[in-house]
């Protein structure tokens, strides 16, 4: 009862003029950004961080909170109109998605995608507004070694489940430890990296680190391989759903929530695996299986409300225990770090307003995604026919004025170029850039949890493990880590059995 009371309030907040305002310029915003191809959730997210720093706190969580569910559904829109998924979560719209684009159908693709984030966000949302005050109570008891299990499962985790290995999961997080060790050491004053340079003794600025591995990283790929024509556009027409369209993608709708919150919340789960899941699932409840590959429309309704469900999900964890489990997230939590605000067990209780004017701010924003995208889906078509030289000369001038703004240092728009390299590199090499964002994130609060819990056992490794929650923890990090191996050798025995 008291999460409606205090969702009550938060609605009082989120629904003044100036920030439902805000609210639907980031919807905007994030729409129109995302829709680029290529681009995706967390670039636009980090691209458009900067704008939202003039603004109070609570102002600009609700305008980043539409900025984030535009660029969800932006990432659809490329998705389906042209095949280029804008993020890995994406990549399940295409495959139904942009057949029924090409069979003239794209109007009713992109409307079951947007009505499937609004029934996913809103049933995520929900979900948010039951457990994650119950989970922030569970949190508040929890200890440094606690947090540091969780932390490293984390790592594990998000290194394990994206890009083509596990060693170039590790060394994408082993880079992101590294660029989060830069600065002054917090509790000895040692200077870390720092080459002599002042300006470095503070570390380098998430947003900084964000924005160059993902914008001016994705930037500098796509100029490399560059072709002259620009991509196509297709008609999409009014988006609207016939009788039969609403008959088969109802079900789908509501059974994407039930995947995707609870992956969403567990650390490191994102939204890559549910929508997948989803997938599998719709095909083979569906009674028009035959059309799964060319075109089903219950193959994009579903993994699109379970990755906006996802989406909610990382909220629980992020807002609860202060761990991004995607990097919209990751990105999310620098923002509040900005802001001089720690999400965590106490943040409910200490920026209650801030708080519950979010949560209340993300259904204000699902509306507003609807009503705006619907109508204005032929608009996002014709932005898609921008020149891929033109588009990507754009990002980078906003990213090295969004760089610039952070700090006001001509030494940033340097650490930029030189993290956009680094990201061009991994890119070269087949490294996801997720674990080295978390790396930055969290790399310093794990370093800080375990010298605590070291502290308080005298030096003793085992005081790591002497609580029964950490036991459980490290247990889950062993079971991921011996998983592949325990599968191989259950396939070989069953081939020699058979």
């Amino acid at each position: 009862m008291d999460s409606i009371n205090s969702l009550i309030d938060g609605f009082g907040t989120a629904l003044t003029p100036m920030n439902l305002l805000w609210a639907a310029v980031g919807v905007l915003l994030g729409t129109a950004i995302g829709v680029l191809p290529g681009i995706g959730p967390a670039m636009a997210v980090a691209l458009l961080l900067p704008a939202t720093y003039g603004l109070e706190p609570t102002g600009a969580f609700i305008m980043f909170a539409g900025i984030y569910y535009g660029a969800m559904f932006g990432g659809s829109t490329t998705s389906i109109l042209l095949n280029t998924p804008g993020e890995s979560a994406a990549v399940v719209a295409a495959l139904e998605g942009h057949p029924m684009a090409k069979a003239g159908r794209g109007a009713q693709a992109l409307a079951a995608a947007a009505i499937g984030h609004f029934t996913g966000g809103l049933v995520g949302t929900l979900l948010l507004v039951a457990l994650a005050p119950t989970v922030a109570a569970l949190a508040v008891g929890i200890g440094a070694p606690d947090y540091f299990a969780i932390m490293v499962l984390a790592f594990i985790a998000v290194t394990s489940v994206l890009g083509s290995s596990r060693i170039r999961g590790l060394a994408s997080l082993l880079v992101g430890l590294t660029i989060g060790l830069v600065g002054l050491d917090q509790m000895t004053g040692q200077q870390r990296l720092t080459f002599g340079s002042l300006q470095l003794a503070d570390g380098i600025d998430v947003v900084i680190v964000a924005v160059g591995l993902f914008a001016i990283g994705e930037a500098l790929w796509v100029a490399a391989h560059l072709r002259r024509t620009s991509g196509q556009a297709i008609p999409v027409g009014r988006p609207w759903l016939g009788r039969d369209d609403v008959r088969r993608t109802w079900k789908s709708w509501l059974r994407g929530p039930l995947i995707g919150f609870p992956f969403g919340a567990v650390p490191a789960g994102g939204a890559e695996i549910p929508t997948f899941l989803s997938y599998v699932t719709e095909k083979r409840l569906s009674k028009h299986r035959d059309e799964f590959g060319k075109g089903a429309i219950e193959g994009v309704a579903g993994p699109e409300s379970a990755a906006s469900a996802s989406a909610a999900g990382t909220l629980v964890s992020m807002l609860t225990l202060g761990l991004p489990t995607t990097a919209v997230a990751a990105v999310m939590l620098a923002a509040f770090q900005q802001y001089g605000i720690q999400p965590g067990p106490l943040l409910f209780e200490r920026e209650p307003d801030l708080v519950w004017g979010l949560i209340a701010s993300l259904f204000v924003g699902m509306v507003l995604l609807l009503a705006l995208n619907l109508p204005l889906a032929p608009v996002w078509a014709k932005l898609l026919r921008i020149p891929r030289p033109y588009l990507y000369a754009g990002i980078l001038f906003f990213a090295a004025v969004g760089a610039y703004a952070v700090g006001g240092e001509a030494l940033d728009l340097v650490v930029l170029l030189v993290v956009g390299l680094i990201g061009f590199g991994m890119r070269r090499y087949g490294l996801p850039v997720l674990p080295a964002v978390i790396g930055v994130i969290l790399g310093p609060a794990a370093e800080q949890q375990l010298r605590r819990a070291l502290q308080i056992s005298d030096g003793s490794p085992a005081g790591l493990v002497d609580t029964p929650f950490s036991l459980t923890v490290y247990a889950v990090v062993v079971l991921l880590l011996g998983w592949p191996l325990l599968r191989k050798v259950i396939t070989r025995r069953r081939n020699v059995t058979v």
